[in-house]
């Protein structure tokens, strides 16, 4: 018997968080036990109406749904669900003809599992769906130089929080180089990456209209430099 005033060993807001949707309440008590156990978050919810009340307050990495529910379906709920969230959904069902598996994915599921299903297969596919993911990127720090900060996330250059106005071809092109600094890219290289027309004379004449708007001394650049024979680099403070 525990003691009074034990501690809970603490959850860990980095593991998976999971909604498991099904009106069978027993499967979905056995469910949210054993994933619980098998390193997810999970929360439960009995139907579609119950599954959107969870969702308006936490969100989810990933979706266990039910296809045969009372009310709205699975497959319903799914497609609909599908149209504003990109979030991954595994469907459970005891419809396992490949044309209900066909429609599953159709309607908007990543994976299809039919009941009854070995629980450790469950994990394993949930596991799977998630490694397929892309994993979320750090916003780029800003940049500064001197009094000039640009923010490469929002496309922003200013001066002393004063907004410098960059054309879409600038921004591209301070992008590319803020994305490496230090490194010498050539003007091939900055083509590629900008996109900009007109060959490497269109790279230089932009180049030259960004040191006006960055610069102290736009023929004397200390941030964006010229590297004879090789290209341009971005040095910033």
């Amino acid at each position: 018997m525990m003691a009074t005033g034990a501690s809970k060993k603490p959850v860990d807001p980095d593991l998976p968080h999971v909604l498991v949707v099904d009106d069978d309440n027993r499967l979905r008590d056995l469910l949210g036990k054993f994933l619980g156990e098998n390193g997810f978050l999970v929360v439960t919810a009995s139907d579609a109406v119950d599954a959107r009340a969870k969702m308006k307050t936490l969100a989810f990495d990933i979706l266990v749904l039910d296809l045969m529910m009372p009310g709205e379906s699975g497959l319903d709920f799914a497609e609909d669900f599908r149209r504003t969230s990109k979030v991954p959904i595994l469907m459970l069902t005891a419809m396992g003809e490949p044309e209900n598996r066909i429609e599953g994915l159709e309607r908007g599921a990543d994976d299809y599992l039919v009941k009854p299903f070995e629980p450790r297969e469950l994990v394993l596919r949930l596991h799977n769906i998630l490694r397929r993911l892309p994993s979320p990127t750090e916003p780029q720090a800003n940049v500064s130089m001197g009094d000039v900060v640009f923010s490469p996330s929002r496309g922003e250059l200013s001066r002393d929080g004063r907004p410098i106005r960059l054309t879409d071809v600038e921004t591209t092109l301070l992008g590319a180089l803020a994305k490496q600094p230090g490194e010498i890219l050539d003007r091939e290289e900055l083509i590629s990456l900008t996109g900009a027309g007109g060959g490497g004379r269109a790279i230089d004449v932009q180049v030259t209209r960004l040191r006006r708007k960055i610069e102290q001394d736009p023929k004397l650049p200390r941030y964006l430099q010229t590297v004879r024979g090789k290209g341009y680099v971005l040095r910033p403070d």
